[in-house]
């Protein structure tokens, strides 16, 4: 992290200082996620348990990768991304895991159905219900304390997908001990193909749903618990596809589920396309009325509106003035994009004109510090 990362120049921390409320997040996420693998050590054993946790890391930095190269116009804070992630490994994981047996042993013990009937309709009606519930609380909480986070669709992608990310992963274990102890290396590589190589954006996708409804209700003052509510409903709805039809049909049922999860896979990288076109149609719209501060230039215009120039311009301050540089002028890309997005927080009376000022200062002092540390092109701008 920079010296001048506007992260923390927006936040009014101190630079590399996490805040109480983080340590304790994390803190109980780890002791929850401990707790869990605790449960699958119990009935796998330990080798049993390594084994099935390598295979559930195998896939995640390439998932991860994945996620986050959507999120390069406006990369959110890596605390909060950190944080979502090990809310959905460790809490989500843990409470979802203890519900859903309570459900499966209400069905057994009181309405009297047999295990494999009530594993179905818990996996059908409950695993959604408890599973995505769990997994939107930490959405709520950025929505409550990380609102200036969320400034589009794109947004609630991403956070929703870290934390179905770790959901996957931590379940994924549990899942893979299951398969070993219960039928050996055939059921463990069918279990794996499933859910690691067939399906593993499947939370991710749920759970988006929920996250792009708390990232419009960010943008909004009022009626914010009918959008929240109906993403979350969505979530459910698709989980609960899933699980049901993958229980009750099998393989048919699994490649319609399939063809639905890859439809709206689709029609969410349409939403962070078409939201990244909309940034930068701010970026036009606002940043041309800084020229007089001498922090904005036609060339920076250019470099700032496509994802191509942003690139070249980083590899050009890498080229000429080493990775200093390059990380100065990264700064400077995220500080100008991040002003065009408190704007439109104005405009959409998110924030009042105190907060705009101060925080629009503070950007404008980092973009100048940011100029000041890569090299300059012979006729001005930020150059590349």
């Amino acid at each position: 992290m920079s010296s001048h990362d506007p992260r923390w120049v927006l936040q009014g921390d101190l630079p590399g200082r996490p805040s109480r409320g983080l340590i304790v997040g994390l803190v109980a996420a780890g002791v929850c996620l401990l707790t869990s693998f605790g449960f699958v050590v119990v009935r796998g054993g330990v080798g049993t348990f390594a084994l099935a946790l390598v295979l559930a890391l195998a896939p995640v930095p390439v998932l991860l990768a994945g996620v986050l190269a959507l999120d390069r116009l406006e990369p959110e804070p890596r605390r909060d991304l950190v944080f979502a992630f090990a809310w959905g490994a460790g809490v989500a994981v843990l409470f979802a895991g203890l519900l859903n047996s309570l459900g499966v042993l209400y069905l057994t013990r009181v309405e009297h159905l047999d295990i494999a009937g009530a594993q179905n309709i818990g996996a059908t009606l409950g695993a959604p219900l408890v599973e995505e519930t769990l997994k939107g609380l930490v959405l709520l909480g950025l929505l409550r304390f990380r609102r200036q986070e969320l400034d589009g669709p794109t947004d609630g992608i991403i956070y929703a997908s870290m934390v179905g990310l770790g959901f996957a992963m931590s379940e994924n274990v549990s899942y893979y001990v299951k398969a070993i102890v219960d039928g050996g290396a055939g059921e463990l590589a069918a279990t794996v193909i499933l859910r690691g190589v067939i399906s593993p954006l499947a939370h991710p996708l749920f759970t988006s749903m929920t996250g792009i409804a708390v990232a419009y209700a960010a943008q909004r003052r009022t009626g914010r618990a009918p959008i929240i509510l109906a993403g979350l409903a969505a979530a459910m709805f698709l989980h609960g596809l899933w699980n049901g039809m993958a229980s009750y049909l099998g393989i048919v049922g699994l490649a319609f589920a399939y063809l639905v999860l890859a439809l709206i896979l689709g029609a969410l990288i349409w939403v962070v396309v078409a939201e990244r076109r909309r940034v930068v149609h701010l970026i036009l719209a606002y940043l041309p009325g800084y020229r007089e501060t001498g922090l904005v230039s036609e060339v920076d215009l250019g470099m700032l509106s496509s994802m191509r120039n942003r690139r070249q311009a980083r590899h050009w301050a890498r080229v000429n003035g080493g990775a200093n540089a390059a990380r100065a002028m990264s700064d400077y890309q995220f500080a100008a994009t991040e002003l065009v997005l408190l704007h439109q927080r104005l405009e959409r009376q998110i924030i009042d004109g105190e907060a705009f000022t101060r925080r629009q200062h503070a950007l404008l002092h980092l973009m100048d510090l940011a100029r000041r540390a890569f090299p300059r092109p012979a006729k001005g701008g930020a150059g590349f």
